[in-house]
């Protein structure tokens, strides 16, 4: 079904379901990637270093705490798809789905960059490495650029007018 002109659209729906889902993957890659696989650090691992079993499990504890937010954020996200789906005034749009997942990983990777690593000092990026601040950049840098990439995805998907598996006018 196509939208015809006098049917307004609303991305709205498919935005906030996908910066939502974004947000809540991109906190996975994190936790998986850099908090399990490659043990860089744990969530207060620059308070309290896992030096001992007493701060490992409770960094592990937190971990989980971090882990259950964004498993909550990404099953709220996969609601609020399921209902842009449902809505025939939502243009479905690769473009705007994938560029919302986007915005939403690299708005994770910058609030929690600025709120973290920087303002609450809680881990950095690599807590084994000498020097952090370079690494805590790079995670910064990567979530800006995952912001802009997005932007330009949702941006150029603005004019996508397929509906509920519609052809695109």
């Amino acid at each position: 079904m196509t939208n015809t002109a006098s049917e307004p659209l609303h991305r709205g729906p498919l935005l906030a379901a996908g910066i939502l889902l974004g947000a809540g993957l991109g906190g996975f890659v994190d936790g998986i990637v850099l908090h399990q696989i490659l043990q860089w650090h744990n969530m207060l691992s620059n308070q309290l270093p896992p030096d001992n079993l007493i701060n490992a499990k409770v960094n592990m504890y937190w971990d989980g705490v971090f882990h259950a937010a964004v498993w909550v954020m990404t099953a709220v996200g996969l609601r609020l798809l399921w209902a842009a789906g449902c809505r025939a005034d939502v243009p479905w749009s690769g473009r705007t789905l994938v560029g919302s997942l986007l915005l939403g990983w690299g708005l994770f990777n910058v609030v929690e960059g600025i709120i973290d690593h920087t303002l609450l000092g809680l881990h950095h990026v690599n807590e084994y490495a000498a020097d952090k601040l370079p690494w805590d950049m790079a995670f910064l840098g990567f979530g800006v650029l995952l912001l802009l990439a997005g932007y330009l995805l949702v941006r150029a998907g603005r004019h996508d007018t397929a509906v509920r598996g519609g052809s695109r006018s």
